[in-house]
Order: C-alpha cells, then sequence, then structure tokens
C-alpha cells in the first residue's frame, strides 16, 4: 500500500495552495505550517490578495509621479493632490463571482467594500460609480440574465442610499460572454486633507491593535479564494462566501474613523476586506515593518464556537483593525463608542516582524508578515502567454465590404435601442445622485459626473470606461482606446484628466490565450496613461471570470479622475439652446468601423481592424476643451464613440429629456431638448460616415456670437475644427441623409431598457 499523503498538503492543495508553494512555506517556517497556518497562507496568496499572476505585469504601469501622493499599491487606494491643501483618495474594484451566485448582496458588499477602503485613508466618500456587464435579458436565458441585472442595480443601490453617497456615473454593457459571469466593478471617490491622511503602515512596539465595527462571523469564510477560481455549476453551494453588508452600521464606522483621522492617537487603520483579519494584519505589519500579536479569544464574535482559522478568514463586514498611540486608549474607546461602537483591544505591535495569533491561550499561527503579504514572500509569476490563432482574422476582416445601411434613420433608431447604448436610466434613478447636494452634473447628462468639493470653488469628474469587444480584437489598441475615451470623456467636461485606476477583468490566467489578452492590455494602459501623463494609483485585476470553462470577453475597466479649477465652468454634452453652431473637433483616423457598435448591433460581428489613437493629438483636444471651458466658450460637449457620429448627435438632442414615473407608466418631457440640421457630406461610406468610431473626435455647440473667438482658440491648439450644423428644430435632420423626429429618438433611447426589463417580469 502505498503510504499516507500528507493530510496538511492535502489541506493546502484543496485552499488553492500548489505543491511547491507549499514547500516554499514549509522552507520559510523552518518547519510544516499547522491547519491554521495553511488557511492563512492560502487565502493571502490567492490571486486575489497577492496578485501573483499580475504583479509582474502591473509594475509595468506608470504608478507614481504627477500629483500622486502615493505610488500604486502603498495605502488602501490612490490619492492624488489637487491642491489648496486637498487630496482625493479613489479606487475601483470587483465583485464579480459574488455577485454571480447573489447579486443583490453581492453588489452592494462591493459598493461597502469599495468606500471603506476610502474612508480608511482619513477621506469622506463623496461619489461611487459603477461598471456592469451582464449577458442580454432574451432568448432561455432571459429570466436569469434579468434576476442578475436587477439584483445587482438594487444593491448598489440599497447600500449607497442607505449609506448616503451618491452614485454619479457608471457604464452598463451586454454580452452573452457576461452570462455565467456577469461583471460589477464599483469605484469610490473621497477627499481629505493632506494633514488628516491615514496610512496603513502599523508603527511603535508596545501600540495597542484595536477591533472595531462589527462582530465577527462565518459569512464569507474564503471569500477571497472564492474570487480566485472560475465559476461552475456548484454555485449555489458556494453561497456562504457571499456576505451580508449593514450600510447603517457602515455610517456609523465612517464617522468614527474619520473622527479618529482628526486626531494624533490613531497611528495606522485598514480595512479587514478580503481575507479580513489575515489580511489586514499581515499587511499593516509587514508594510511598517514591525510584527503583531493578536489574541483572538478578544474579538467580538457572533458564534462563539468560531475556530482559529474561520476567525482570521471571516470576511464579514463592516469592521476595521487599528493601531493606536499607547497611552490614547481611553481615547479611542471613547470615541468610537460615541457612534454606538465598540472598540476592543485585541493585540500588540511587536518589533520581530511575525503575526503571532493566540487562540484560547495556545499560539495557533507564528509567520513572518512580510511572507504574507504583497511584494513579500508572496510568489510572483510570469505565466505562459499565446495569442488566439483567430486573432489576426479578426484584425484581417474589412467591414467596408459590407453594404451600406440602406435606411441610415431606421438603423440610428435601432442603434439608439440597442441596451449598450440606450440610456442607463433604469439604472441611475434607482440611486441616489444627489445626496450631500455635491453633485453638479447628473448621470446621462454629459460624458463624465461633475461633483463640487465641498468648500472650495474646485469640482472632480469622474468617469469609468472599458470596451471587451474591442480588447477582444486587438487587447493593446483595445485597452488604449478605453484610456483615451476615459480622458476625453473627462475633458468633455471641462476638466484636465489627472490619474487612472482600474478593475481588470479577465479569464483564467493559467490559460496563455486569456494571459496574452492580460498582458498586452496592460501594455496599452501603460502606454496610452504615460503619454496622457495621468499614472496609474491602483486598482484591482479579477482573473478566473469564467463560467464552465468560458471567458468573458477581456474586459479592462478604466476609472478616470479629472479636476475643475472652478466647479462652474463645467460642460454638459447636451445641447443648450436654439441656434448655436456646432463644431466637430478632431481628425478621423481611419473609419473606425472596426469593433464597432454598429458592426456588433447591425451584422452582429466582432471584427475589424481597431484605429490607434494619436495621443499627441488627444492631448491637444484635452487642452482645447478645458480652455474653452474656462472662457465659456462652448455649450456643450460630447466625444463621439459607441455608435459614432449620428448616434452623439442624437444624444446632443435628448440626453437632458426629463423621465419620470406616472401612474406606473414611465413617461419624456421634450421640453429641454433641441434639435439639429447637419450640413456634413458623406465623404467616404455612409456607415463609416455615420456609425464609425474613430478616435479623438468630439461634438461642441457654441453661440454664433462666440464662434469667432472659439475658432481662434482651436487653431491655437492645433485642433481641427469643422463646422457641421446648428442646433434648433424639433427633429434631428442630417440633410440629404436622413430627418428624425426627437419624440422617435426619445422613445427609442430611453424606453428601449425599462420595456426590456418590463418583459422579464414572471
Amino acid at each position: 500500500m502505498s503510504p499516507d499523503p500528507n493530510p496538511l498538503l492535502t489541506a493546502a492543495l484543496a485552499q488553492g495552495l500548489t505543491a511547491e508553494e507549499f514547500a516554499s512555506i514549509c522552507e520559510t517556517l523552518g518547519r510544516e505550517p499547522n491547519l491554521t497556518e495553511v488557511a492563512i497562507y492560502a487565502v493571502m496568496w490567492s490571486e486575489h490578495c497577492s496578485y501573483k499572476n499580475s504583479i509582474l505585469e502591473l509594475k509595468t504601469l506608470p504608478r507614481s509621479g504627477g500629483r500622486l501622493l502615493a505610488q500604486a499599491g502603498e495605502e488602501n487606494a490612490g490619492l492624488v493632490d489637487i491642491g489648496d491643501g486637498w487630496a482625493v483618495a479613489f479606487k475601483i474594484e470587483s465583485h464579480n463571482h459574488p455577485s454571480a451566485v447573489e447579486p443583490f448582496q453581492g453588489a452592494a458588499t462591493g459598493v461597502g467594500g469599495i468606500l471603506r477602503d476610502i474612508f480608511t485613508m482619513g477621506a469622506r466618500p463623496i461619489a461611487v460609480l459603477d461598471s456592469l456587464r451582464f449577458g442580454i435579458p432574451e432568448g432561455r436565458d432571459k429570466s436569469r440574465q434579468a434576476y442578475l441585472f436587477d439584483g445587482v442595480v438594487r444593491g448598489i443601490g440599497h447600500y449607497g442610499n442607505c449609506f448616503g453617497v451618491p452614485t454619479v456615473a457608471g457604464e452598463v454593457a451586454f454580452d452573452s460572454s457576461y452570462s455565467g459571469n456577469p461583471l460589477v466593478n464599483a469605484m469610490a471617490v473621497g477627499i481629505v486633507r493632506t494633514d488628516c491622511i491615514c496610512r496603513a503602515k502599523a508603527a511603535g512596539p508596545g501600540n495597542p491593535v484595536y477591533y472595531i465595527g462589527s462582530r465577527t462571523g462565518r459569512d464569507g469564510i474564503h471569500g477571497a479564494t472564492f474570487a480566485s477560481d472560475e465559476l461552475s455549476a456548484d454555485n449555489e453551494a458556494k453561497r456562504p462566501s457571499v456576505q451580508v453588508g449593514d450600510p447603517f452600521a457602515e455610517k456609523l464606522l465612517l464617522e468614527a474613523t474619520l473622527e479618529l483621522a482628526a486626531t494624533d492617537a490613531l497611528v495606522a487603520i485598514q480595512d479587514m476586506g478580503a481575507a479580513g483579519l489575515s489580511c489586514s494584519s499581515s499587511e499593516m505589519s509587514a508594510a511598517g515593518g514591525v510584527g503583531m500579536s493578536l489574541d483572538l479569544d478578544r474579538v467580538p464574535l457572533r458564534e462563539n464556537d468560531m475556530e482559529a482559522w474561520e476567525i482570521m478568514l471571516s470576511e464579514s463586514q463592516e469592521r476595521m483593525l487599528l493601531v493606536a498611540k499607547a497611552g490614547r486608549e481611553e481615547e479611542i474607546v471613547r470615541t468610537v463608542g460615541k457612534w454606538d461602537l465598540s472598540a476592543v483591544k485585541v493585540g500588540t505591535v511587536t518589533d520581530d516582524e511575525r503575526l503571532r495569533i493566540m487562540r484560547h491561550g495556545i499560539e495557533v499561527a507564528n509567520i513572518p508578515a512580510k511572507s504574507l503579504a504583497l511584494g513579500g514572500g508572496a510568489p510572483q509569476y510570469r505565466r505562459d502567454s499565446r495569442p488566439p490563432a483567430t486573432l489576426d482574422a479578426l484584425t484581417e476582416f474589412d467591414p467596408l465590404m459590407l453594404p451600406d445601411p440602406a435606411d441610415p434613420g431606421a438603423t440610428l433608431l435601432n442603434l439608439l435601442a440597442h441596451p449598450d447604448i440606450a440610456s442607463k436610466w433604469w439604472v441611475f434613478e434607482q440611486y441616489d445622485q444627489s445626496v450631500r447636494t455635491n453633485t453638479v452634473l447628473e448621470p446621462g447628462r454629459g460624458d463624465a459626473a461633475v461633483v463640487r468639493v465641498e468648500g472650495t470653488t474646485k469640482g472632480l469628474a469622474l468617469k469609468t470606461d472599458g470596451n471587451g469587444r474591442k480588447v477582444r480584437i486587438d487587447p493593446r489598441v483595445g485597452t488604449a482606446l478605453a484610456v483615451v475615451e476615459a480622458a476625453r470623456n473627462v475633458a468633455c467636461t471641462g476638466a484636465l484628466p489627472l490619474a487612472v485606476t482600474n478593475c481588470l477583468n479577465f479569464g483564467h490566467p493559467y490559460k496563455p490565450e486569456v494571459y496574452h489578452f492580460f498582458r498586452e492590455a496592460v501594455a496599452g494602459m501603460g502606454e496610452a496613461c504615460r503619454a496622457l501623463e495621468t499614472p496609474v494609483t491602483g486598482g484591482n485585476v479579477s482573473f478566473y471570470n469564467e463560467t464552465e470553462g468560458e471567458a468573458v470577453l477581456p474586459t479592462p475597466v478604466i476609472g478616470m479622475l479629472g479636476l475643475l479649477d472652478d466647479v462652474r465652468d463645467f460642460v454638459p454634452g447636451y445641447f443648450q439652446s436654439e441656434g448655436d453652431l456646432i463644431y466637430l473637433l478632431g481628425t478621423a483616423s481611419g473609419h473606425g468601423l472596426g469593433g464597432s457598435s454598429y458592426l456588433n448591433a447591425v451584422h452582429h460581428l466582432m471584427a475589424g481592424a481597431l484605429p490607434v489613437p494619436d495621443f499627441v493629438a488627444e492631448r491637444c483636444l484635452h487642452n482645447l476643451l478645458v480652455s474653452a471651458a474656462k472662457a465659456k466658450l462652448i455649450r456643450s460637449a460630447h466625444d463621439v464613440s459607441d455608435g459614432g457620429l449620428a448616434v452623439a448627435l442624437a444624444e446632443c438632442c435628448i440626453m437632458n429629456a426629463e423621465c419620470r414615473v406616472q401612474n406606473a407608466e414611465w413617461t419624456f418631457d421634450s421640453k429641454t431638448v433641441y434639435g439639429a440640421t447637419i450640413d456634413y457630406p458623406v465623404e467616404r461610406s455612409t456607415a463609416a460616415h455615420l456609425f464609425g468610431e474613430p478616435p479623438g473626435l468630439v461634438v461642441v455647440s457654441v453661440r454664433a456670437e462666440s464662434a469667432a473667438q472659439f475658432e481662434s482658440l482651436t487653431r491655437e491648439n492645433s485642433v481641427a475644427a469643422r463646422q457641421i450644423g446648428r442646433t434648433g428644430g424639433s427633429s434631428l435632420n442630417w440633410r440629404d441623409v436622413f430627418e428624425l423626429p426627437l419624440n422617435l429618438l426619445i422613445d427609442a433611447y430611453y424606453r428601449s431598457i425599462p420595456l426590456l426589463m418590463e418583459n422579464q417580469k414572471g
């Protein structure tokens, strides 16, 4: 008979470690780990916590410089200096797998987690954005997709609305590849005085370690390892890995944290998010070059029979771990207690750089803290990379070979009604968009959200962007296009693009084709961010987005931050009055049909070479838009993206339509919309001219009396400008091409998603 396998190795393998990683742990410890230590290493060395399959590529990104106050990965969130003693903390993360299993709680706790990352920096959250991907609710799977879509949207709205932070922007896209594995990426933004920034570096041997917030339960155990594996038919069995959030408890935790941040009693603080107490204790210790001793008997529990490894791995929500200055204990307890929360001393900072865990008077773990932390002892891999054999065929396809649309007006209506393009007001009407009264440009009214920095004249422009179809065709160029579009969206509001966060959603990294998409996407992001001088502040990598071996479209999502020196200079995306001149800014780079919404919606194709962005031209365009906004020369600005110029013009006409619910019926008020007459002869194929998506084009409206000054400014900034029409009337009239009444555009654009969801009831 063969000898019995090593039970510790068996446990390690079952929790996602490899035999080689287990051997490395034994070498680090100088002995075999016990079961508690195996569990801690397994969760900390999971992809979700250690970035072991991605960190080597991420290190190639521009992660410092500009206005950054911390290098990417140093703190819980990115930090950007916006002047006058203020900084912005912002970050985006995924909650994909939990949302596939339990969409409401999965999405809600995703929002809760990213909010804690912000206020652990000492920053008050002022905005949330979300980037969502689903299968289209149609066919045999329509009820399931509607359930996921509805549950995620309600979960985001529930947590944000109850917590009291506005959800100001985001995006929603649909593709069959997301049917089994929706993507739920949440971004949060906060502001902080630069002299009140909190750090996540433990210091001061002898300083007390406090646990504050909700009690620890068994919910969320192995959530990080759950996120580091592909989904399969046993999803329902993994339901316990999804946490349950309490936004009201989080609101109390926010206020207690910010009050502590205003004192010098606080040394360090970190959210107990992924991997819970294991992550917060080891990462704070490693970052500060110290150790930490924890007594788990002191941890507030919901279930007293929890084992040590369960306490260390629990991902129960609304909890923080903090280090206080010795002698200031009473102040910590009093401040936290003021907010109906408990502050419990659970440990002490030590000088031996080891994480020591006690339970029932017995040492159950003794681990070098750095061996657990990102960039320390966790393994780092660069996986095999190989482009799919089908990639060349996608880029070689020539969309100009397809017949032009016989009825361009009908094609435009079809595009406006496509779920990818149609107004997402059904989504954002469920969110509180203006709580705290600092939202200046609401969702759907411009190319990016604009929020006021309270107590200053400044404004922040916020945007998320991504396009999985284009990345699937050409991952490097497709990701660069996402970066430049996000920056262009921010600039259209009058804001200067400053910095980027990102959420990288891909399939199984051990598959060479998947890793090829990931590596090339990171390279494209890095190239674009360096060229635009928008460094990467941090973000999240989400691998294993697969169901039964089928990966989602490679979907890097870019979160862009922009700054307006004077928030009153903001520019909306919609036409504001009759008789304004309409200009098309920029020069088209190719036909722009490759990977376009037109090909996808009309011809059901995902193919065609992508246009390469001109970074120099993009920066010139940004400078022009910012200068024109400051000089009050432009009335509106909207970039040409999904659906091309025809869709952009239609949106400029109707994106300010008022939508309401009356007697259970959706109604649309068109009093605030303005039509347009376009004189722009078709100079190439009709499809390319109307629906192509070349980068670097923006539609603006200008008062007639400001035209000469505006045109002079375009020349100063080396941006091509062509007058193509004038606002006014009750239709979008593209002479000799089509004329469509605004009410038809409004109906197609605004009713599409509500009708889609209404038809799925029952």
